[in-house]
């Protein structure tokens, strides 16, 4: 939610305005020198989930919730219980958010590795880039190449296929 689903719906969203504009003309509006500023909707989506961030924790705290942050797991104790850095807790009911990072290959690996970013690193990027290419086909690579490319990044796929289909 907070590095992937709500801030790229925004970046969506983003784009669909983009194409709405591209399309104004077709339906009578006179739309000359629009222009779009990647930094005006970075900070403004940034400063959406960070509020949004803030109202899952309040709500979380209403419903006398504790977090705790950490790397947990669960111990073989009767109860349910989960150790947390070395300390153990016990509750009735435990949610282990598990997040995730991806994993990036070394260039040794991959050759010229170094030179890319994740998903996550769409969202910190200070400026759109002039051209970006996206490695991979899933929904995320198909959706950050429209964004990307609608947004005026001239955008390629690359997409690993052992034969045409």
């Amino acid at each position: 939610v907070n590095v992937g689903c709500v801030p790229k719906k925004v970046m969506w969203n983003t784009a669909v305005h983009a194409e709405f504009v591209h399309d104004h003309a077709d339906y009578g509006f006179e739309t000359p020198g629009v222009k779009f500023n990647w930094r005006t909707i970075k900070d403004k989506r940034d400063a959406y989930v960070w509020r949004l961030n803030d109202i899952y924790e309040n709500n979380v705290k209403k419903a006398r919730i504790d977090i705790i942050r950490g790397y947990g797991k669960f111990t073989t104790d009767p109860e349910p219980t989960i150790e947390v850095e070395g300390k153990k807790y016990t509750a009735p009911h435990i949610l282990i958010a598990t997040g995730g990072h991806p994993a990036v290959p070394s260039d040794s690996e991959i050759p010229g590795a170094s030179l890319g970013m994740t998903s996550d690193g769409f969202f910190d990027l200070e400026e759109l880039p002039r051209r970006s290419v996206i490695v991979g086909a899933g929904y995320i690579a198909v959706e950050m190449a429209g964004i990307l490319s609608t947004l005026g990044s001239k955008s390629s796929l690359l997409i690993r296929q052992d034969k045409v289909v």
